[in-house]
């Protein structure tokens, strides 16, 4: 079992364990160590998002690869799918992000791609910890002020900037009003001058960050934030980013949010009218709304449910050679385009679909009837088998009695925070809150923090 990694590479508080200089540095020797393996002198392309610990964290990194052997390109700040990118097409043997993604500033990370542009499987990544666990025994913690990331290539977020543009070939924004909130994250330094080579008009919100300002009341995380803009502005559509910009959230002219399944159905339609969907399959998470699977049947189209975490989506659709997949918050997946989720390839993506169409967004997926839907979340104190606790099971179990199938229930723990999720669907809003809050109130008792 992985004691570091979540399903989203390693996240915590930056300064604490595992993100303490100590351990950063063990990080990286003991990454240099797996991909020597492979390569006499691994080749490595870093990048990070806007949190004012990012820099200290690359430094540290750097220097714990360098002492194993291997070299790093730095690209600065950049999303996290540029980086998967640029592992790709430059033939890196891997790429390193420094973000946390959507949680809050003090928080950070380190997400590893393959030199082929995908998340490692979880047994590179055992190895790696196991690795990382020898390291701690023997290495000295570096001070950070004594050390520096390799200075910035600028022509890398060139290079992805050009990718992105060159996956929608032929789109122009022209005649179109839209919103763009970049949640102060690294979205902030590729959007504007992109989405000002394409035409239309384009406000940006939340493009100025301060190293502590990442994702506050703001971005994928507040998708009502962008959505109130949007329709203040009387815009055609808005986007909104998280941190690293792996996924997107959108708005509708009248300042409806537009979530992930909403984008999954467009997009399935989309692929299928041009012949594209593999399969006619999408792959969605055990969070999508079964109002997206009534309305992908309509369209003959079959919808499998993954785990959540955007590697499960993705190991499902390999699994059934499936052209689209994603999740309800935003990551949504073309591997015709890329390896990864991305959130301003979605964004154009949605806008050319918009623009091809002829309609406004709320106009092609006004057929999706959402099923009432609540997520509580609770903070626990160890995330102990929930089949374990005995309440716990029992209250879910009364819970799925009660809805018959209709209605759906999904208890799990967070991969990245020391949460549990209790997800209800019901054709009952009143059902629906009253087993959630049975069976948040369970856990809450048997583990809250």
């Amino acid at each position: 079992m992985r004691k570091l990694f979540g399903t989203d590479g390693i996240r915590a508080v930056a300064g604490e364990a595992p993100l303490d200089p100590k351990t950063t540095y063990a990080v990286g020797m003991a990454l240099a160590h797996q991909l020597k393996a492979n390569n006499h002198r691994p080749l490595i392309v870093l990048g990070m998002d806007t949190r004012e610990s990012s820099t200290w964290i690359a430094a540290v990194l750097t220097a714990g690869l360098a002492q194993a052997g291997a070299s790093v390109q730095n690209a600065g700040v950049i999303t996290t799918p540029a980086i998967a990118y640029l592992a790709r097409r430059h033939k890196f043997s891997a790429g390193v992000v420094i973000s946390a993604s959507h949680n809050p500033w003090n928080d950070n990370g380190i997400k590893i791609f393959g030199g082929d542009g995908y998340k490692l499987p979880d047994e590179t990544e055992l190895r790696i910890e196991d690795e990382i666990f020898r390291q701690l025994e023997s290495v000295t913690s570096p001070d950070p002020a004594d050390l520096s990331a390799p200075p910035v290539n600028r022509e890398f977020c060139a290079d992805y900037e050009a990718f992105l543009l060159s996956a929608v070939p032929g789109l122009k924004l022209n005649g179109l009003k839209i919103v763009l909130d970049c949640a102060n994250g690294a979205a902030s330094a590729i959007a504007p001058q992109l989405f000002a080579r394409l035409g239309g008009s384009v406000q940006l919100t939340h493009a100025t960050p301060d190293g502590r300002n990442i994702n506050a009341g703001c971005g994928a995380l507040h998708p009502e934030v962008v959505a109130a803009e949007t329709r203040a502005n009387n815009a055609d559509i808005g986007a909104t980013f998280d941190g690293d910009a792996d996924r997107a959230l959108f708005a509708d002219c009248h300042g409806n949010v537009v979530n992930g399944d909403a984008i999954l159905l467009l997009a399935a339609r989309d692929l299928k009218a041009r012949n594209l969907l593999n399969g006619d399959i999408v792959v969605a998470t055990t969070m999508s709304n079964m109002g997206l699977e009534a309305a992908l049947r309509r369209d003959r189209i079959k919808m499998l449910r993954a785990p959540v975490g955007d590697k499960y989506v993705l190991e499902m659709m390999q699994a059934n050679s499936a052209s689209l997949g994603g999740e309800q918050s935003g990551h949504i997946l073309f591997p015709h385009l890329a390896t990864t989720g991305d959130g301003l390839l979605t964004a154009l993506v949605v806008l050319d679909i918009v623009r091809r169409s002829g309609k406004a967004l709320h106009e092609i997926i006004a057929d999706l009837k959402v099923f009432p839907q609540v997520i509580v979340n609770i903070r626990v104190k160890e995330k102990k088998p929930l089949d374990q606790i005995d309440a716990v099971a029992a209250t879910i179990r009364e819970a799925e009695g009660a809805l018959n199938g209709n209605g759906r229930v999904v208890v799990r723990y967070s991969g990245t925070e020391p949460l549990a999720r209790v997800m209800i669907e019901a054709d009952s809003e009143e059902m629906m809150r009253r087993h959630a809050d049975s069976i948040a109130s369970a856990i809450r008792d048997a583990l809250g923090a």
